[in-house]
């Protein structure tokens, strides 16, 4: 068989520096969400303090409960717009892996399949049925490939439109 090493080592490379471009895009993402959670924790804080103040200075039962009431209000909003916030967050991640998942698989299963169809050419005679299985193992995985493909989108875009319209919900 004819085995050409320097097709499989570029498509190695190349999936090499798309990983380490995902690693940045996942630092990014936790960054992210890092700051969001910081900005969250903040403004909790400084709302807890304030509230604990004014419940302090209720002169009597009613009063106490009326701040109580009021306080509960804003908070389903603040916890839609967290959601929103790590929606956007995840999703904008979500998109640019997939994105370069699909683009370095596709290119991976082209080289690996153009490799292995060069290399089974040159099989020796009365190998047809070993090259015969091998073919139709490399139909089976890219057909896996794909079908993993296709059921993660779907996935995807059910979890996106469950959080659509629970935000719009609330």
């Amino acid at each position: 068989m004819n085995f050409k090493n320097d097709e499989l080592i570029a498509t190695q490379k190349t999936n090499l520096e798309a990983f380490a471009g995902l690693s940045e895009k996942a630092f990014a993402s936790f960054e992210k969400l890092i700051e969001l959670n910081m900005a969250a924790s903040k403004a909790l804080m400084t709302e807890s303090f304030g509230n604990l103040q004014a419940l302090a200075g209720a002169k009597d039962a009613q009063a106490l409960i009326a701040l109580q009431t009021e306080m509960l209000k804003p908070m389903a909003e603040k916890a839609a717009s967290y959601s929103r916030h790590l929606y956007d967050i995840v999703s904008g991640s979500n998109a640019d892996f997939s994105k370069v998942l699909e683009s370095t698989t596709a290119e991976s299963q082209k080289t690996v399949t153009a490799l292995l169809e060069s290399s089974l050419k040159n099989a020796p005679a009365g190998s047809e049925a070993a090259v015969a299985v091998i073919k139709s193992a490399m139909a089976a995985g890219t057909n896996a490939v794909e079908t993993a493909q296709k059921s993660a989108k779907q996935a995807a875009q059910m979890v996106e439109s469950n959080l659509t319209s629970m935000t719009s919900a609330s």
